[in-house]
């Protein structure tokens, strides 16, 4: 089967972020004394590396609609030098199974997954792939945003995230962490190819903070892992960092997440 056109364009351009990023050292080739015009490695390079040819590298970078086998994918990463997230992410887009339609948004959470994380005295979020802030207990409230006063069509947390100032200023790591959730935003937006929502929202982001645009422009891709946040709740005298725990909904709405936030609490030294 062939890898449809959008994916297929989302493919070739994240084929040629992480070229860019490689240098011929850095995959044991000797290059000769001179300058080097291109970033990172050459097309050629990398097709020499995966056994493949020169063309039919280029066409997949290219994004033409082709029919990669999975041992031709599995030595282009392995060209690519890929952590574990980057290649689980190309086999996303490269899998011809997987539907390209534009996914339904997901309007409202549980009522049984908002009585949850109503129980919870940490900071609790309920969101989806878009981002959105489906849901949130008052522990949230209190140390992100009043989020009952947000526009629906704004309440989205990758925008709250470069477009509101008073969130902004309680995130102490607001680079480290901007660039992790941007990260995570790009891994779903290279999986929904197609559905305009994420194309408009990424446009307007770019549009609107020069931050987000360098950062998008990195190309990073990251699964959803336990991570680290480090906030200045109102009225706090010191930062409190948290880890964020990701629990995927286990009914039958994959793409919602529970995202609860708990305080880090220092181990005790043993030999005290």
């Amino acid at each position: 089967m062939t890898v449809t056109n959008s994916k297929a364009k989302a493919m070739g351009s994240f084929l040629k972020s992480r070229r860019e990023r490689l240098s011929p050292e850095g995959v044991g080739l000797k290059i000769a004394n001179g300058q080097r015009k291109t970033p990172g490695l050459r097309r050629e390079e990398v097709a020499v590396l995966a056994g493949v040819s020169v063309t039919y590298y280029t066409w997949l970078e290219q994004g033409r609609d082709l029919t990669p086998s999975r041992d031709v994918i599995d030595s282009i990463a392995q060209a690519l030098r890929l952590s574990p997230a980057e290649k689980g992410h190309l086999y996303q887009l490269w899998n011809p199974h997987i539907s390209e339609m534009p996914s339904a948004a997901s309007s409202a959470a549980d009522l049984q997954m908002q009585k949850i994380i109503d129980q919870l005295t940490y900071p609790s979020l309920i969101t989806n792939e878009r981002s959105e802030v489906l849901a949130w207990n008052k522990a949230a409230q209190v140390i992100f945003a009043n989020f009952a006063s947000i526009p629906v069509q704004e309440r989205y947390f990758i925008r709250l995230l470069f477009e509101d100032a008073e969130m902004r200023n309680r995130i102490v790591n607001i680079e480290e962490f901007a660039s992790y959730s941007v990260a995570v935003f790009r891994t779903y937006y290279d999986n929904h190819r197609g559905d305009p929502w994420f194309e408009t929202t990424v446009e307007h982001l770019i549009q609107n903070s020069a931050e987000f645009e360098r950062i998008w422009k990195q190309y990073d891709i990251q699964l959803k892992k336990v991570n680290r946040i480090i906030l200045q709740p109102p009225g706090v005298l010191q930062p409190v960092p948290y880890d964020i725990h990701s629990l995927v909904n286990p009914s039958d709405r994959p793409d919602i997440h529970i995202c609860i936030y708990t305080p880090v609490t220092e181990v005790p030294d043993a030999d005290r």
